[in-house]
């Protein structure tokens, strides 16, 4: 068979899959999610071999978006695992024959913690599904594979029904991007969505400050010690009054010539420049970069006194930009 063909009847069988496990679906999957939804332990999914893998995916996607869960090997349950279940928690099992019997040596342990039993088997008069509380259909009419023998198909539609199941969910509990950040501090719809200003400003020493009445010449010293290619200007009372940068001091070099030097910081320096709040979001920052085409921005307080100073690599460094 041509390689390519090979590729799309298998994607045709687990899309036919797929649309048979959506017509199949009922009453039990409601009440699946009601029960989930309920429970005040965490999900527990079980399952072998490929149904296993599948599992955890499951419980992984459960667990971050917002349900609770863990994965438990049935194997390892009969040899002391069993000892992760505690009452409260609801049971997912996985097993296209409904007969694995890892799965169904651990059933009196369950039934003896009174935990529900929900499972997403591919024979609905199995015995795995007679000892259920919720049964799932995610029976397919075959496997992708031509010898009718790998978990393909089958594997597809429950990984899909769980997915199914974690989505409900998502929705019942009316949970948000913020939620899902929260879950995932280290990727990027958590930095955006988590990460402040003052996570990752400088501060203290690190600003770079002169006073107004403060000579060009020793202003310059300040931009290159501090490296941030600009200071802050500030009044009497610490206000911030304006930023001198590198673009402001060429600006005034072309228009004062070697006058420049002699004169006073707020006689060059830029006198509205753009500030942001030290609790803002650092996301914030980087688009207000953006807007204005500029690499630094000071952050001010309540007062209007400068607390810090961001950069375009600030960003960088956080994974922003």
């Amino acid at each position: 068979m041509d390689i390519l063909e090979a590729g799309k009847k298998t994607l045709d069988v687990e899309i036919d899959a797929l649309h048979r496990v959506k017509d199949a679906l009922g009453a039990g999957f409601v009440d699946a999610v009601e029960l989930i939804f309920s429970c005040r332990g965490r999900v527990v999914v079980t399952g072998m071999g490929k149904s296993g893998h599948i599992g955890k995916k499951i419980a992984a996607t459960f667990a971050s978006t917002g349900t609770p869960a863990l994965f438990l090997h049935p194997a390892e349950g009969v040899h002391g695992d069993l000892g992760m279940l505690v009452k409260g928690d609801v049971m997912i099992a996985l097993s296209n024959s409904g007969e694995t019997k890892e799965i169904l040596e651990i059933l009196p342990v369950i039934k003896r913690f009174s935990i529900p039993l929900i499972c997403i088997v591919g024979k609905t008069n199995s015995m795995l599904a007679k000892k259920s509380d919720c049964v799932l259909d995610a029976s397919v009419e075959k496997e992708a594979c031509p010898l009718n023998l790998a978990p393909t198909a089958s594997t597809t539609a429950a990984l899909a029904m769980g997915d199914a199941l974690a989505v409900a969910l998502l929705e019942k509990r009316g949970f948000k991007k913020e939620d899902f950040a929260i879950f995932h501090p280290s990727g990027s719809l958590g930095k955006q969505l988590l990460l402040k200003v003052a996570d990752v400003y400088n501060t203290g020493e690190a600003l770079p400050v002169v006073k107004e009445g403060t000579p060009v010449s020793d202003a310059v010293f300040v931009i290159s010690s501090k490296g941030f290619g600009c200071t802050t200007v500030i009044d009497g009372q610490g206000a911030l009054k304006g930023i001198l940068t590198d673009g402001d001091l060429r600006r005034a070099m072309e228009k004062h010539r070697d006058k420049v030097f002699s004169m006073k910081v707020e006689e060059v320096c830029t006198k509205t420049p753009k500030t942001i709040p030290d609790d803002a979001l650092a996301a914030k920052a980087l688009s207000v970069m953006e807007t204005y085409s500029i690499t630094s921005l000071i952050t001010v307080d309540s007062q209007g006194v400068p607390t810090g100073i961001i950069h375009l690599h600030d960003l960088l460094r956080a994974g922003l930009a």
